[in-house]
C-alpha cells in the first residue's frame, strides 16, 4: 500500500520546520522580484500612454528578460511573462497539490490560487499580445491595450501575491517537503 507520509514534527506540534519556513522564504523572494518588475511595468503604461514608439516598449520588456537576479540565474532564459508562467506552474505541480495533501483543510485557498494562476496566465497572454501589436502598429488603441493589459496584470497579480502569502504562507512554513514522500510498505 502506497501511504502519503506527513512530516512527524510538524504533525506533532502543529509548528513550523526549518524546511517550510525555507520554502516559504523563497516564495517571498520571488515574489518580492515579481513585485519589483512590476512597478517598472507600471511605468512602461505610463510611458505608452505618453507615446513611446512601439519598438521601445519591446526593448524595455525585453530589458526586464535579462535585468535582475533571477533573470541572471536563469542564463537570460526566461522572459518575464514565462517566468510568471513558470513560477505558477512549478507551485500547481509542487506547492499545491503538498499544501492540500499536508492540511486538507485549505482546500478553498488552493482552488484560489488555482484559479488566480488560470487568470493570470490570460492576462500575461493579452500583455504579449499588445505589446506585438503596438510594435506593428503605432495607434491609439493598441497603446490603450498595452496600458489596459499591464494595470490588469498588475492590480490582480500583485491581489493573488499578497492572498498567497497570506492564506497559504502558514501551512506552507509547516511543510517538511514540496511533492509527496511515499512509503512502499504494504499494511
Amino acid at each position: 500500500m502506497t501511504v502519503l507520509q506527513q512530516p512527524e514534527d510538524a504533525e506533532a506540534s502543529g509548528g513550523e520546520t526549518d524546511r517550510g519556513r525555507a520554502i516559504f522564504q523563497e516564495l517571498l523572494w520571488v515574489h518580492s522580484i515579481i513585485r519589483r518588475d512590476l512597478k517598472t511595468l507600471e511605468q512602461l503604461a505610463a510611458d505608452v500612454g505618453e507615446g513611446l514608439p512601439g519598438e521601445e516598449v519591446q526593448t524595455a520588456l525585453g530589458e526586464l528578460k535579462t535585468a535582475g537576479p533571477l533573470w541572471q540565474l536563469k542564463v537570460g532564459c526566461l522572459r518575464y511573462c514565462s517566468h510568471v508562467h513558470a513560477h505558477h506552474g512549478a507551485e500547481d505541480v509542487l506547492l499545491l497539490p503538498a499544501l492540500r495533501a499536508f492540511d486538507p483543510s485549505v482546500g478553498p485557498v488552493v482552488d484560489r490560487l488555482e484559479a488566480d494562476h488560470a487568470r493570470v496566465s490570460d492576462l500575461l497572454d493579452v500583455v504579449e499580445a499588445a505589446a506585438r501589436a503596438l510594435t506593428e502598429t503605432d495607434r491609439d488603441d493598441a497603446r490603450r491595450r498595452v496600458i489596459d493589459g499591464l494595470q490588469d496584470l498588475q492590480v490582480h497579480l500583485l491581489e493573488h501575491l499578497d492572498y498567497e502569502e497570506r492564506h497559504a504562507g502558514p501551512t506552507m512554513r509547516r511543510l517538511d517537503h514540496l511533492g509527496y514522500r511515499v512509503d512502499d510498505r504494504e499494511g
